[in-house]
């Protein structure tokens, strides 16, 4: 039974026209029972049964239907059941208590609104239905049927604004729950952030004086070489323990800076060029129909060159593959042009949908980073005719590799 009440529960919150339907159902109720009870002698307290006036019940029945939409508007319908209330109490004899439809709207504007507009709608709702009552009514003004529609209509703004108060002060304490909670959060984050900071600055230090170490030794052995090989060999023994030192201190601080959810360390060497036939081969088993062009032998890449030239072909066949059809037909060539080696994507764009953007994914960002962290340049776009290309120029020589050799300008 329970389960069965908390499920209506949830459905009336989930539509809220449903709700005040039977909100308006309700109240209608109430309204033509208590039409249907007069006082049987002014003076008495025994209680007769009669019959309402046909207007009273059209007054009753508009004054429910307008209920229905009191979230939506809650103003216009506090005007609607003010003017059905007023017209009842004019004409009623005796009268019905249509005002109740008032009370519940000038509730909802309270609930709903803030206090500036619920005082000011409070206050002419209480005057003009009391003023109304008193002044042209069949009533005495004095009588209590007229003060009980002042004191309702107050009822009414009262527990409103009460309601929306709470309701405020709910979220309030809620908005700074979720305030502080995004805080400790944001502040934990800055000091991760900063102790992974100083944890690589000391990386940076430790290795920097190993590796400078290492140069020494090494150039040492190398003048000494002939001449002394004893005293070479030891130098190459420095080197070999700096080396080791700087490579066990650089696992140590990497293995702090890495986080719960990081992939291991691989163990192989980073993938190049030299893999570009594998890579091929793996797309061509999935059914992709790849060509390659190479004109660039003998020329030897730096390891990160050689990798982001690697990961370029690889996104590239990646997106031919997602984006231009199972038809599609891709063409790769890797020419050394002067200083740069230059790579090209083409496909024929065979499928619908052949533009990489309209994946959603981050391909070509990822590419154009790659690309021109190395100093490089990448051009992407459709190809006249149909298709895509993709055509990234890479130098040979990398920033560092070009300041370690002798007579080149840093």
């Amino acid at each position: 039974m329970s389960r069965t009440v908390d499920r209506a529960r949830h459905h009336l919150k989930a539509h809220p026209l449903a709700l005040d339907a039977v909100l308006a159902a309700g109240v209608l109720a109430c309204m033509v029972a208590g039409s249907f009870v007069e006082p049987h002698d002014k003076d008495a307290v025994s209680w007769s049964i009669h019959t309402p006036e046909p207007l009273s019940l059209v007054l009753m029945a508009l004054g429910a239907l307008a209920l229905v939409f009191r979230r939506r508007a809650p103003l216009t319908v506090l005007a609607l059941t003010g003017s059905a209330s007023i017209i009842e109490c004019v004409t009623g004899d005796p009268r019905a208590p249509v005002a109740m439809a008032a009370v519940i709207a000038l509730f909802t504007v309270a609930s709903t609104t803030d206090r500036p507009t619920t005082l000011r709608a409070g206050l002419l709702t209480m005057t003009v239905l009391t003023g109304a009552a008193m002044l042209a009514g069949p009533l005495p003004w004095y009588a209590q049927e007229n003060l009980g529609i002042f004191a309702w209509t107050g009822i009414g703004a009262t527990a409103g604004d009460a309601v929306r108060s709470r309701r405020a002060f709910v979220q309030a304490i809620r908005e700074r729950a979720e305030k502080a909670e995004r805080t400790r959060e944001e502040e934990a984050r800055r000091r991760v952030a900063e102790e992974r900071l100083r944890i690589a600055r000391d990386l940076h230090d430790v290795v920097a004086h190993h590796i400078a170490l290492v140069n020494v030794q090494a150039g040492v052995a190398a003048h000494i070489m002939d001449k002394r090989p004893d005293q070479a060999k030891e130098a190459l023994a420095h080197v070999r323990e700096a080396s080791r030192s700087a490579l066990n201190e650089l696992r140590a601080t990497v293995g702090l800076l890495r986080q719960s959810g990081d992939p291991e360390a691989p163990t192989e060497p980073a993938p190049g060029l030299a893999r570009l036939d594998e890579l091929v081969g793996t797309f061509r088993s999935a059914g992709l129909h790849v060509e390659v062009a190479r004109a660039d032998h003998g020329t030897t890449l730096p390891a990160a060159v050689d990798l982001a030239a690697y990961r370029v072909i690889q996104e590239a066949l990646t997106n031919v593959q997602k984006h231009a059809g199972t038809q599609a037909k891709a063409e790769v060539s890797v020419v050394r042009v002067g200083p740069n080696v230059e790579i090209t994507v083409l496909d024929n764009g065979a499928g619908e949908d052949d533009d990489p953007d309209n994946g959603g994914g981050h391909g070509l960002l990822g590419m154009r980073e790659r690309v021109t962290a190395l100093r490089g340049t990448l051009t992407t776009g459709p190809r006249y005719g149909g298709g895509f290309r993709v055509h990234a120029i890479l130098p040979v020589r990398t920033r560092a590799a070009a300041r370690d050799e002798p007579g080149e300008p840093v």
